[in-house]
């Protein structure tokens, strides 16, 4: 059993809930052992980095002290979220690269207890770690239910090969490890363009004009592809890209319906796991129609959908508390202890110097 230690972020409890789940089926069938990380706090998004520098790194540097201090011959930190991957693999490079700063963090992390090694932990993307480590030919062993007459679009959105501060991709504009999972997963891959393009990230509130624009772009792509689905490996992505697809089409008077999944929803559902095990029906844009067409998966997609009474996938996720059959329990994770380290705190700096 191959072990890592895990970054789960916040939205794994909440709209990525299905990534969550589909995840850890994934994992237990290529026996991954993914360790999560004790006490972990969020990441700040990207917001935080905008007001302050040095608290905002201080915030995501608490979670690789944390990270050091568990790591037990263990270096790699892995994050399924593409947000959560990208600040704690640049707070670790700006670290590296600048002592000064370096210097600030670990002096606010000292409030806590806490002190971080600059390059003491790999941070990798999940994504990154199956198609690399695990390896696109093993995971293809474990298919038994080929994704034969399923055609989707592999979309990685915009922070996985970008800025690849650490040098992991050869491609960073049109990279094919997506397609050539998908691929072993007996899916046909449409060749979509987009794959690397942006979702708008959080503009669909503060700039609906923009934000919906991004969001059509992807949709319009995957439509005129004849896809049947997006998949994608970043919850923000999948979260945008699906939930704002009734008020995109009020907007523009369109009439889009694209189901929008989790890469590990695929790859669980060619193993063989149930549908309802890996979130299938969270999403708002049901999959089902599509998930139908796969003759392998018919029956446990129709069994699923009777299950909850044929009700509307977007129903399920957005009544989950209620107990609807499609409803996946929150993951269970480490609870947070009532004692446990304070956030680290820095004075405000003077007047007139750079934070």
């Amino acid at each position: 059993m191959t072990k890592y230690l895990y970054y789960p972020g916040c939205s794994m409890d909440g709209t990525g809930r299905a990534y969550a789940s589909s995840l850890g089926a994934v994992a237990q069938e290529l026996d991954l052992d993914l360790e999560e990380l004790d006490d972990w706090n969020c990441c700040g998004a990207f917001e935080y980095f905008a007001l302050s520098q040095t608290r905002a790194h201080a915030l995501v540097g608490r979670n690789l002290a944390l990270g050091e201090r568990q790591a037990d011959g263990s270096r790699t930190l892995l994050a399924a979220c593409s947000a959560c991957y990208l600040n704690l693999a640049k707070t670790d490079h700006e670290l590296r690269q600048d002592p000064a700063l370096e210097a600030r963090i670990n002096t606010a992390l000292a409030a806590g207890g806490l002190h971080y090694t600059p390059g003491a932990l790999e941070v990798r993307h999940l994504f990154e770690v199956l198609v690399r480590d695990v390896g696109i030919p093993e995971i293809a062993r474990h298919v038994i239910h080929p994704l034969e007459g399923l055609r989707v679009a592999p979309y990685l959105g915009c922070l996985v090969t970008r800025p690849d501060l650490d040098g992991r991709w050869e491609a960073h504009e049109q990279p094919r490890a997506f397609d050539q999972l998908l691929a072993a997963l007996g899916a046909e891959v449409v060749d979509f363009p987009l794959r690397t393009a942006c979702c708008g990230g959080h503009m669909s509130q503060i700039s609906p004009n923009t934000g919906f624009e991004l969001i059509r772009r992807l949709l319009d792509s995957a439509t005129r592809l004849e896809a049947d689905l997006i998949a994608t490996v970043c919850p923000m992505c999948q979260m945008n890209v699906d939930i704002y697809q009734p008020e995109l089409n009020r907007h523009f008077g369109t009439s889009y319906r694209m189901p929008i999944l989790f890469f590990t929803q695929l790859m669980g559902l060619a193993f063989g796991e149930a549908p309802e095990r890996l979130g299938i029906g969270l999403e708002l844009v049901s999959a089902r129609p599509a998930l139908a067409r796969v003759e392998a998966l018919a029956s446990a997609v129709e069994a699923a959908a009777g299950a909850d009474g044929g009700a509307e996938a977007g129903a399920a996720g957005a009544t989950a508390s209620t107990g609807t059959a499609t409803a996946v329990a929150a993951r269970p994770h480490r609870p947070k202890r009532a004692s446990g380290l304070p956030l680290p705190r820095m004075p405000e700096p003077p007047t007139g110097l750079a934070r």
